[in-house]
């Protein structure tokens, strides 16, 4: 008898077992026995060392993060019950009703004095689309001057559901490529994947505003991810889509504009120049622009064939009544002119001054404090103060990407860049600190993410940045929802004010610096003494906004010590030092041989 005929039958590969990577999420004890090394690892000890699928963990993570998502929804938001003007919740859901109920051409014009339309295109579309959904479920919600201030219930609960859906849609998913990637580079097992997957989704400052505040941050925030996850898979040009729809959804996803194009520029000239690479991105990149204002010029040009005309109090842009030359109104061109500088007008409000509210960073520190009031100085000026010393911030993590683009450094030059932004920047607001927390969140997911040098570093910046955000969280009825997430993600760390664990792990890889413990411990030690007065203690009559202006200080000092210390780590991926170790080596052995 012959041999058997072969056949397209392949054996089916054995799963590789989870490989067993050291990040920081096990430690020994004196009888060398496994252990977690914060309580976030001992709930998920039980998958430790199996083959749980992910398709097992992800939906658990998933119900985790939307139970304290959706309990934050139940307390009160921006503005509730407070006239005339009811904060961002208003704001948002007033963008849903101007979408819904006027023309295009009205979107950005409409009566700019009751929170008009200040976003770029792909919130508004965003809006339009929520707000075409509300009007289907209930009219009342969004009848245009009709609306305002509602604070019915079953309005909440829509509004509250469009922002997990949103994020559901969005942030979530972009969150677990990102993270996945991450693991692919760094080698590093789905199960300490998951762990730091679960740190960043339960992000405090995130849930806190964007659930209790009221924001769709985290669409913005997940287009980055999803950014982040094209470059380090090695697809340029999908980087580029998705970082057009962060801009075109919030424009302050300005803060990672520099890291981005410092890496995508990296790769073009980085070993070799790559013109097929370097076209490829910019031609991407414009059609994606092209791609997101395309719906409002496409109803631009329906108004104008309608002969829609702007609304009656409407005045010429700024920016068209500033050209040398003044177009006619009868040109073609003329009405998609109008729009396009009306909203590039809106989306910078240049006019607004260097700040509106006390935020943690440089200047308002500097003018709240009585070190020098800014107030006395020309707008002009500061505004190119505030371009000088971004720039002095931003340059050094672009320059060291853009000549040395490693996949290591993404996180740390997005945290870099983003945190120079916050601090140095024009018209920053409270709710900006979100932008470094994000990826300097993201590097628990990272090589030695989860052992104590990183994971206090990181726990340090969100533990902070919380509490700058807690005058804006106190105004909104939101003091239990802080303390609860703050300590709860606090603890489920290994982190102050919870833990110290983080702080007394012995041997040498992966401990904390005595510097840095002294430093966040010490700072740990003043917030807590900060809630006690506040709490306790009125501040004196003549200094009413003096707990303010301590939570201020205190955050930008802090604050600036996470930048330095994600420049510093962005110096280290580099290889830029041990370069120059190795170039002082070989200097030595020369010198010895002569």
């Amino acid at each position: 008898m012959g041999p058997s005929p072969p056949t397209a039958h392949r054996s089916r590969k054995k799963r590789k077992p989870e490989h067993s990577t050291s990040n920081g999420a096990v430690i020994f004890d004196s009888s060398k026995t496994e252990k977690p090394a914060f309580p976030l690892v001992a709930f998920f000890w039980p998958a430790k060392g199996t083959n749980t699928s992910q398709w097992i963990t992800l939906p658990v993570i998933f119900m985790l993060v939307f139970l304290f998502r959706w309990c934050t929804g139940m307390w009160p938001y921006s503005g509730f019950q407070k006239p005339p003007m009811h904060g961002d919740f208003e704001a948002q859901r007033h963008w849903m009703e101007l979408t819904a109920n006027l023309p295009v051409t009205h979107w950005y014009f409409h009566d700019l004095e009751w929170w008009g339309l200040d976003y770029p295109p792909l919130t508004a579309y965003h809006s339009w689309l929520l707000g075409r959904i509300g009007w289907s479920i209930e009219p009342e919600w969004f009848r245009l001057y009709l609306s305002r201030g509602t604070d019915d219930a079953g309005l909440k609960v829509f509004m509250r559901a469009t922002v997990v859906v949103s994020e559901y849609l969005v942030y979530i998913p972009a969150a677990v490529l990102c993270v996945r990637q991450l693991a692919r580079l760094h080698n590093i097992n789905g199960w300490e994947s998951s762990i730091a997957l679960t740190g960043l989704l339960m992000q405090p400052a995130t849930i806190l505003i964007d659930h209790g505040h009221f924001q769709y941050n985290t669409v913005m925030l997940g287009f980055t991810l999803a950014t982040i996850a094209c470059m380090l898979a090695g697809r340029p040009l999908w980087s580029c889509v998705f970082f057009v729809g962060a801009l075109g959804f919030k424009q302050m996803a300005l803060f990672y504009a520099p890291a981005v194009a410092a890496y995508l520029a990296g790769i073009c000239f980085s070993p070799r120049l790559d013109i097929p690479r370097l076209l490829g991105i910019a031609v991407v990149t414009l059609a994606s622009f092209a791609v997101l204002f395309l719906p409002l010029l496409l109803g631009t040009a329906y108004d104008t064939y309608r002969n829609v005309p702007l609304p009656s109090d409407s005045t010429l842009p700024p920016l068209l009544s500033s050209l040398s030359w003044q177009p006619s109104e009868k040109a073609w061109y003329y009405p998609y002119l109008t729009q396009l500088a009306q909203t590039l007008h809106r989306i910078f409000p240049f006019s607004r001054g260097l700040f509106e509210d006390k935020v943690a960073n440089i200047w308002c520190a500097i003018h709240t404090s009585g070190l020098h009031k800014l107030h006395n100085y020309d707008s002009a000026l500061l505004s190119r103060a505030a371009l000088g010393l971004t720039l002095a911030s931003i340059i050094p993590p672009c320059a060291l990407l853009f000549f040395r683009p490693r996949e290591a450094m993404i996180p740390y030059a997005f945290a870099a860049t983003a945190w120079g932004f916050f601090l140095c920047s024009y018209q920053v607001h409270e709710k900006n600190v979100l932008l470094p927390l994000l990826p300097m969140t993201l590097l628990l997911a990272t090589d030695g993410g989860l052992k104590a040098a990183t994971r206090a570093w990181v726990g340090f910046a969100n533990t902070l940045a919380c509490w700058t955000l807690f005058p804006l969280l106190v105004k909104d009825q939101l003091r239990i929802p802080y303390f609860v997430l703050t300590g709860l993600w606090a603890w489920l760390m290994g982190l102050p004010p919870a833990s110290v664990g983080a702080y007394t792990v012995s041997g040498e890889e992966g401990r904390l610096s005595v510097v840095s413990k002294i430093l966040h411990l010490g700072v740990y030690s003043i917030m807590v003494a900060w809630h006690l007065l506040e709490a306790w203690v009125p501040p004196p009559n003549d200094k009413p906004d003096l707990w303010v202006v301590a939570n201020v200080c205190l955050g930008a000092a802090g604050f600036g010590l996470c930048y330095l210390w994600c420049l510093w780590r962005l110096v280290e991926e580099s290889g830029l030092l041990s370069g120059m170790r190795s170039t002082k080596r070989k200097e030595e052995v020369s010198k010895k041989k002569q």
